[in-house]
């Protein structure tokens, strides 16, 4: 049998924020076993844990080399079951370290990387189903990396609600701009929003995203180094998320509450 905890992170509450399935210490599984386990549990993602350290995270599709959320998440488990406050998990992508208190839970993404300074406007609103107009015209749009390089769109007014990815091919309109995936962000109410370049699934809080626009809005005289700020997202989902996020000259980390939803058993292994 496996038991597992179930946890909402960016969450101030239960059933709000990004869910997730924490396995620690599993027996041995293979990847095609992890894969069933989440695709079974429908989370978001599911990260399995041994030892502390070593770790391995999965979406419904396939295994993930690095994700925020998962890593938060199985950092603020661990933390309730031994007391340990300082994690270093050993994931594909390399090491990640989390200090964790109480249900927060805070990892270091090291310095952002400005892969872009200055992105043309031209057929960004369209491709995000606006009007030229839409974006805030105070801002410059840039390519921010912490990992994974993002499109940092800014917008104003209502855009933000209004957004949608309007094209099929927008994987590669974002490859001719230097970015893997596009973030739009409203910075007056601090609140953004992230697809799949599909434009199928909306995410409730993308973290690998939150640092990056962490190192912008520094960039940018929105914020001041050692200045955290609350980051919003998922409310258009109906899963409302809180990222802390805190900018400095060299590095950027980002955390949240983590909620207990619950604890289950699997009685069978696929």
């Amino acid at each position: 049998m496996l038991t597992y905890h179930h946890v909402d992170v960016f969450a101030d509450r239960p059933y709000t924020g990004n869910s997730l399935a924490v396995f620690v210490d599993p027996p041995p599984l293979d990847a095609r076993q992890m894969l069933a386990i989440t695709q079974e549990l429908r989370h978001f993602e599911t990260v399995f844990v041994w030892g502390g350290r070593r770790i391995r995270i999965f979406d419904l599709f396939e295994e993930l080399p690095f994700a925020g959320h998962p890593v938060l998440g199985a950092a603020a488990v661990l933390h309730e079951l031994s007391g340990q406050a300082e994690w270093a998990f050993e994931l594909a992508a390399g090491t990640v370290r989390v200090t964790t208190s109480g249900r927060t839970a805070v990892m270091d993404q090291q310095g952002a990387r400005f892969v872009r300074d200055a992105v043309p406007a031209e057929g960004v609103a369209a491709a995000l189903g606006l009007a030229p107009g839409d974006l805030d015209g105070r801002l410059p749009l840039q390519v921010v990396s912490t990992g994974l390089p993002y499109l940092i769109v800014p917008v104003a007014g209502d855009a933000l609600a209004r957004a949608r990815i309007s094209r099929p091919d927008f994987d590669l309109f974002l490859q001719q701009r230097a970015a893997q995936f596009a973030y739009l962000l409203d910075a007056d109410r601090l609140e953004g929003r992230h697809w799949n370049n599909d434009g199928v699934i909306e995410d409730v809080a993308t973290a690998s995203a939150a640092g990056c626009i962490g190192a912008y809005l520094l960039r940018n005289g929105r914020v001041a180094a050692g200045q955290e700020f609350a980051l919003a997202q998922g409310r258009f989902v109906g899963r409302p998320s809180r990222i802390l996020v805190t900018p400095h000259e060299d590095r950027v980390t980002v955390g949240g509450t983590v909620a207990m939803v619950g604890t289950g058993t699997l009685r069978e292994l696929p």
